[in-house]
């Protein structure tokens, strides 16, 4: 006879993993949280004060950023770029985050480094004023090998029907305010990886003030408490992720508008800069956020209050043509 044990899925280890995690869930419960986790799904009751609410959801991973965790055994905050990814996406369509599942599939469970990846995305959760309400872990010996792992989020906020929507509120002369990144974010690092790889860098090399490793695994910034803070002040957000300023930005502006951004502007990480002794500009344009997490379209009436009320600095502004000019 063979076990489920002996055939590479150990049901006990799932049992202790589901009661140590217990605790960084719990610490991310809001008051509309039906029940808590142990059920067949999570429940989440509907805030009030809305008058046309609608749901929003948005899913992602955190790519080749957890090649680099995994073979480097830094895992602690790579659950953080996973809350990261999905909530600032639904903020750009002006939706709360109110709660968060997430998808952990394993060539064999190692609870202590799954412990440590829940823990991140529980402090991600507590950063983006959402829930973490449920999950799932998925042993699957014959789809991994060895300490390999997956990750997959999913946030679901809420909106105002109307507001949803954001390129109707972008007008001609709007300015551009950047909110910095902390680095890569969760994007770009095949090729950022490749260029190591091609550059004969070591990952424990010293940069700045710490090291490469650590400059590329800078958790994702999470942009939830200065959407709330500004939301009545800002026209649309842009979330700056694969695809860069070129691609991501014109997503919020209407027909015959787009941005003029003055590239001397740009507050530029120096992890972005070694990458790009190897890289052409257009490739970074492309590719990387170059250092701009999140850009606010803001009314000029609003820009010094944004500004006095964020890290945000001004890159430039939208004007009547189409597409993204850097200059």
């Amino acid at each position: 006879m063979i076990s489920y044990k002996e055939a590479g899925v150990d049901i006990d280890a799932g049992n202790s993993f589901v009661e140590q995690i217990k605790p960084f869930v719990k610490s991310t419960m809001t008051p509309n949280v039906i029940g808590g986790i142990g059920s067949f799904s999570g429940a989440f009751r509907l805030p009030s004060g809305y008058k046309k609410p609608a749901l929003l959801a948005a899913t992602d991973g955190v790519g080749t950023k957890l090649r680099l965790a995994i073979d480097t055994n830094k895992l602690d905050t790579i659950g953080q770029d996973l809350v990261a990814m999905c909530v600032n996406d639904l903020i750009c369509n002006f939706a709360t985050p109110m709660f968060f599942l997430d998808y952990y599939a394993t060539a064999k469970l190692d609870v202590k480094s799954a412990k440590r990846v829940v823990k991140g995305i529980s402090d991600g959760c507590k950063l983006a004023r959402c829930a973490l309400i449920g999950g799932e872990t998925a042993e699957m010996p014959s789809m991994y090998e060895g300490k390999d792992f997956d990750l997959a989020g999913f946030a679901v906020g809420i909106a105002e029907e109307d507001e949803i929507d954001r390129t109707k509120f972008v007008g001609n002369g709007d300015i551009l305010v950047a909110l910095p990144s902390s680095g890569l974010h969760s994007n770009g690092y095949s090729l950022a990886r490749a260029v190591i790889a091609k550059t004969g860098l070591k990952f424990d090399d010293k940069f700045e003030n710490t090291t490469i490793i650590d400059a590329l695994l800078a958790p994702t910034k999470i942009y939830v408490e200065t959407f709330l803070n500004l939301k009545d002040k800002i026209s649309a957000l842009a979330h700056i992720t694969g695809g860069g300023l070129v691609e991501n930005l014109p997503r919020v502006f209407p027909d015959g508008l787009g941005a003029k951004i003055e590239r001397n502007a740009i507050k530029t990480p120096e992890i972005f800069k070694l990458i790009a002794k190897n890289v052409e500009q257009n490739e970074m344009d492309r590719t990387f956020n170059v250092g701009v997490g999140m850009v606010l379209v803001v009314p000029k009436q609003n820009v010094d209050l944004v500004l006095s009320k964020s890290d945000g600095y001004v890159i430039g502004e939208v004007v009547k043509q189409s597409g993204v000019q850097l200059c």
